[in-house]
């Protein structure tokens, strides 16, 4: 199993958890990526949380949709939803952060079914995220949960493939390289 840590720091306040407690965590497991996720934060505070992580961690380092802050990083995610906001085409808002973030940075985006996987394997990406495999507390708004249809669903993507949403470290997949797992990896 390959970690792909999401922090995000919504959680880390909501259970009194220090950026550096989570950052130990995701080290003590190895985790090759460490995705730093701040939905209601401003700019310059996720920049300092992006330089503080990359003090302590030199594994790859993505930033949630901060393109912005690429050079603070290895690379940036973006969901669906934050696609259309860059355009409505996500297609062309993929062409436009490819554009912005260049091709030597990691991209990688959120896929939830068999359509948009097929979708993404026409972009210029380097991972997708899958999911959500389980119900979680940490995401609120999932519209569907796959199950084991997420390991043939997977299957289909040209691109890496990370598992998201209620993935645990002992969940077993064949067609998926990275276990995506926030507040579980605190556990």
């Amino acid at each position: 199993m390959r970690l792909y840590a999401l922090c995000d720091q919504d959680m880390l306040d909501e259970k009194g958890i220090s950026l550096e407690s989570f950052l130990e965590k995701a080290i003590e497991h190895k985790a090759e990526i460490i995705q730093y996720r701040a939905k209601n934060a401003d700019i310059a505070f996720i920049k300092q949380q992006l330089i503080a992580i990359r003090k302590k961690y030199d594994g790859f380092l993505i930033v949630n949709d901060a393109y912005e802050l690429i050079e603070f990083c290895d690379g940036v995610h973006v969901g669906q939803q934050d696609l259309c906001e860059i355009d409505e085409d996500i297609n062309k808002a993929v062409v436009i952060l490819r554009n912005v973030i260049g091709s030597d940075k990691i991209l990688g985006i959120s896929t939830h079914n068999k359509q948009e996987v097929l979708q993404a394997n026409a972009m210029d990406l380097n991972y997708i995220g899958l999911g959500a495999y389980r119900e979680t507390s940490t995401k609120r708004d999932i519209s569907e949960v796959l199950g084991e249809e997420l390991d043939a669903i997977a299957k289909l993507s040209k691109h890496y493939v990370g598992a998201i949403g209620g993935v645990k470290l002992n969940d077993s997949f064949n067609n998926v390289t990275y276990h995506v797992i926030g507040s579980g990896l605190l556990v």
